[in-house]
């Protein structure tokens, strides 16, 4: 059990500023952390969102089903519950609500305990031109690097 598993929201960087961090555990079912702990699943199309009870929801999240799960085998995509602090949950739902902040899901890991957790970020969307920059911004930095490579 001491292997970690990290999928990565690699799209989220490129489309999105990110604000702030949380880190956020997941209420899972059945053989959905049997198949998370394969790296079976897929954050890059999910975001997250509010009901009416303030209570935080992954949607769109994909966590493959299980291989040798049966007929109590969990659906691939459904709504996930997020457990943050009530003073985190206020937070975010206060900055979702006035500035018009997204909430995107970062990373999906294990800790050292075995336990799922999710880093999502407060984001504010990118322009066209600000990804640009970004990628010239990465090619300067790769090019800069096989530079130093060299000597």
């Amino acid at each position: 059990m001491l292997k970690t598993v990290n999928i990565l929201n690699k799209r989220a960087r490129f489309d999105y500023e990110i604000l702030e961090t949380y880190t956020a555990g997941i209420v899972l079912s059945g053989t959905e952390i049997k198949s998370i702990r394969l790296g079976k699943a897929n954050i890059t199309e999910s975001f997250c969102e509010f009901n009416d009870a303030m209570e935080l929801f992954a949607i769109n999240t994909y966590i493959e089903e299980y291989a040798f799960g049966n007929q109590f085998n969990h659906k691939a995509r459904s709504e996930r519950k997020l457990l943050l602090n009530k003073r985190e949950l206020k937070s975010l739902h206060k900055n979702v609500q006035t500035k018009g902040l997204t909430i995107i899901p970062l990373k999906l890991h294990t800790n050292e305990k075995g336990l799922a957790k999710l880093d999502i970020g407060l984001c504010r969307g990118k322009k066209t031109y600000d990804k640009r920059e970004s990628l010239k911004e990465q090619d300067t930095k790769r090019d800069l690097d096989r530079i130093k490579k060299s000597f």
